[in-house]
C-alpha cells in the first residue's frame, strides 16, 4: 500500500518503548507463574492462561520483527527468543512476514506466503478430500480447530521444498530455532509443573487464537489498498493483538508501534476506510456470528487465471 503521510507525533520514536517492554515482562511473567504454580490448581486455569501468553508473545515477535521495542535488531530478536508458540522459527517468521508486507502481492497464491488462496489449476488437481478439508478451513470454526495443524503442515512442508532446493537462509532458521526451542523445553521439564499434555495443548491454543486474528485480514480484490481488513475490537483482542486487527492502517504504517494505532486509526477513521473500501468490521464477535460456520472466501483465488496472475 502507498504510505499515508503521518501525523508529526507519530513520526516520534522512542529509543527504547517502554509499553511494548512492560507486555513482555507481563507475557513471561504470566507464562512462568501458570507453568510453575497455577498448574497445581487448576491445570484449565494454566492452560489458559499458557494459550494467552503464548499467543501474546506472537503479537509482540511480530513488534521484534518490524524494529520494535529498541532500533537494535539483534537485540528485538533476543527479547522474544524464546518461541513461547514452539513451532515457528523467529528467522521464518521474520522473512515470510516481510515478504507479506509487498502489498502489491497480497493474496497472491505464490508470492504471498500467509494467504489461504490456492491456484485455481492447483485447486481443480485436488482429491475430494482435500478440497473438503480446505473448505471447512475456510469457515472460522474450521480455522480455529484445523488451522493451525493444516497450516503448520503447508509452512513446514515449503520450507522442506526449499532446504532441498539448497535454501540456505531457510535451513539457518530452523537450525536457530533449534536452541531457541529447546529452551522452552528445557524449562517445561526441568522447572514447570504443568503437564506436558496440558502445555502442548496450550500451544495449540494459542496458535487457534492467532488464527482467529489472520482469518479475514485480506481478501483478493483488484485494488491493492481494499485487500486489507479492519476489526475495530479494542478490546481483549485488541490488546491480544497488539492493535494488529487494526491490520490496513499496520500495513499502510508498518514502523508504527502497537499502541500508536489506535490513535491514528481515530483521527483519520474516514481516509482509512475509503482506502480500503469499508473493508471493515466491529468486533470479532460480529466476525463469528457471520462466519462461524460459513466460508467468507472461496479455496481458489477468485481473480488468479491461466497462471498468469490477476
Amino acid at each position: 500500500m502507498t504510505d499515508m503521510p503521518l501525523p508529526r507525533s507519530a513520526e516520534l520514536r522512542r529509543a527504547a518503548e517502554w509499553p511494548t517492554l512492560l507486555m513482555l515482562g507481563i507475557t513471561y511473567g504470566v507464562w512462568a507463574v501458570a507453568t510453575v504454580w497455577v498448574s497445581d490448581m487448576s491445570v484449565f486455569l494454566a492452560i489458559a492462561l499458557c494459550a494467552w501468553a503464548a499467543a501474546q508473545h506472537s503479537s509482540l515477535t511480530h513488534e521484534a520483527l518490524h524494529g520494535h521495542p529498541t532500533r537494535n535488531k539483534l537485540l528485538n530478536a533476543a527479547l522474544v527468543f524464546p518461541p513461547l508458540t514452539l513451532v515457528v522459527p523467529y528467522l521464518r517468521f521474520l522473512d515470510t512476514h516481510i515478504a507479506h508486507h509487498q502489498d502489491e502481492n497480497l493474496t497472491d497464491p505464490y508470492d504471498d506466503p500467509e494467504t489461504n488462496y490456492l491456484d485455481p489449476m492447483i485447486w481443480d488437481r485436488l482429491p475430494k478430500w482435500r478440497k473438503a478439508v480446505c473448505r471447512a478451513n475456510n469457515t472460522l470454526a474450521g480455522r480455529l480447530i484445523l488451522g493451525p495443524v493444516i497450516g503448520q503442515i503447508s509452512f513446514m512442508a515449503a520450507d522442506w521444498r526449499l532446504i532441498r532446493a539448497g535454501d540456505r537462509r531457510v535451513l539457518a532458521g530452523w537450525l536457530l530455532h533449534i536452541p531457541a526451542a529447546a529452551s522452552v523445553v528445557w524449562w517445561m521439564v526441568s522447572v514447570a509443573q504443568m503437564p506436558i499434555w496440558a502445555w502442548l495443548l496450550s500451544v495449540y491454543l494459542s496458535l487457534s487464537l492467532l488464527k482467529l486474528r489472520t482469518y479475514l485480514e485480506h481478501r483478493a480484490h483488484d485494488r491493492t489498498t481494499a485487500r486489507t481488513a479492519i476489526v475495530e475490537d479494542h478490546g481483549f483482542f485488541g490488546l491480544l493483538f497488539l492493535n494488529n486487527n487494526l491490520h490496513a492502517v499496520h500495513h499502510m504504517h508498518p514502523s508504527v508501534p502497537w499502541y500508536a494505532l489506535p490513535d491514528l486509526y481515530r483521527t483519520r477513521r474516514a481516509q482509512y476506510l475509503a482506502s480500503n473500501q469499508d473493508y471493515h468490521y466491529g468486533t470479532y464477535a460480529e466476525v463469528a456470528r457471520k462466519y462461524l460456520f460459513r466460508a467468507k472466501d472461496p479455496v481458489p483465488h477468485p481473480l488468479y487465471r491461466d497462471g498468469q496472475g490477476r
